[in-house]
């Protein structure tokens, strides 16, 4: 089995996680199956080691204009350093040059920003780092930007959300390639969740857990998450909490960002995803198991925050993994 190629470009003020991440992966992957799967490459405009937002130092293998023949992978990385970097011409061009031999274009964070640039995100639907999403398409109105997911497919075109979601959309692609063992045995290495599924919210439940400043909000957040079939009304948690129902209303809506109802809501969903990821439940067995009560209340949550319903979820994510 020849090794696929993948390209990583990189550039003064990248974010160093948006190289090195998905580096560790495929040559994880290497690893794991004892045998070289892909053949990882760095490359720069110049050439010469980049320095990263962070003060580190990366080596490069070669320029971007020195990258010939077929490339399974091109990757962008994003970081502080894309601003300059979309005024560089010479690399623009060179990653329109390197995407039109790829079979895969993929972007990490602000990265998305350079593909867009090079014209290669017209017509297609893209998300980058929540923070600059509204940047990407006031910039960019010929792309459709989705600041929800982690990562997003759109033909033979990814693009990924902040940082960690490079590692994430990295360990899909390994299993698109290699197989659902291998990924795993590569995400067990990382200790990484495997196959973090590529809609998953940006602004999801276990995220916005790490918000909280307050003990008591911080406990009834990790209340919820292990315990979604559990009663978790707002008088149910207060009283976890110690605290009024309004107070407590009011202090997690300030802390969280969003109020007890959705954020519960948020929490049984990813519970239900997962189960129906990993499990041969029925969706009826789910539905009771993440506190839903029934399989109709569950599909209007799943509209409402995964824009598809349970039984397509189901299909589209374990037919992925098989």
């Amino acid at each position: 089995m020849a090794a696929r190629r993948i390209v990583l470009v990189a550039y003064p003020g990248i974010q160093t996680l948006d190289v090195v991440g998905p580096a560790e992966v495929f040559t994880g992957a290497n690893r794991e199956a004892g045998e070289a799967r892909y053949a990882v490459e760095v490359v720069a405009r110049a050439g010469r080691a980049v320095t990263a937002t962070s003060g580190l130092t990366l080596g490069v293998d070669r320029r971007l204009a020195d990258v010939r023949g077929a490339v399974d992978t091109l990757m962008v990385a994003g970081g502080d350093g894309t601003a300059e970097a979309l005024r560089d011409r010479v690399l623009v061009d060179g990653i329109r040059r390197v995407a039109a031999r790829s079979r895969r274009v993929t972007s990490v964070c602000s990265g998305a920003f350079l593909l867009a640039e090079a014209g290669l995100l017209d017509g297609r639907t893209a998300t980058t780092h929540w923070s600059v999403c509204d940047t990407l398409a006031r910039l960019y109105p010929s792309v459709t930007v989705d600041p929800e997911p982690i990562f997003v497919q759109d033909g033979h075109v990814f693009t990924s959300a902040g940082v960690t979601a490079g590692m994430d959309l990295a360990l899909a692609l390994v299993e698109h390639d290699q197989g659902r063992d291998l990924a795993l045995q590569v995400a067990r290495r990382l200790v990484l969740f495997l196959r973090r599924p590529a809609n998953q919210s940006q602004f999801s439940a276990q995220l916005a857990a790490q918000l909280a400043q307050r003990d008591e909000v911080r406990e009834v957040q990790r209340w919820i998450a292990e315990h979604p079939e559990g009663d978790l009304s707002v008088a149910s948690l207060s009283e976890r909490a110690g605290m009024s129902e309004r107070s407590f209303a009011r202090w997690f809506a300030t802390e969280v960002g969003v109020t007890p109802g959705r954020y519960v809501e948020r929490a049984r969903v990813e519970a239900a995803r997962r189960l129906l990821e990993d499990s041969d439940d029925s969706i009826t067995t789910v539905a009771r198991a993440c506190g839903f009560g029934t399989a109709e209340t569950m599909r209007r949550s799943f509209l409402r925050v995964v824009r598809t319903g349970p039984a397509e979820y189901r299909r589209r994510f374990r037919g992925t993994a098989a």
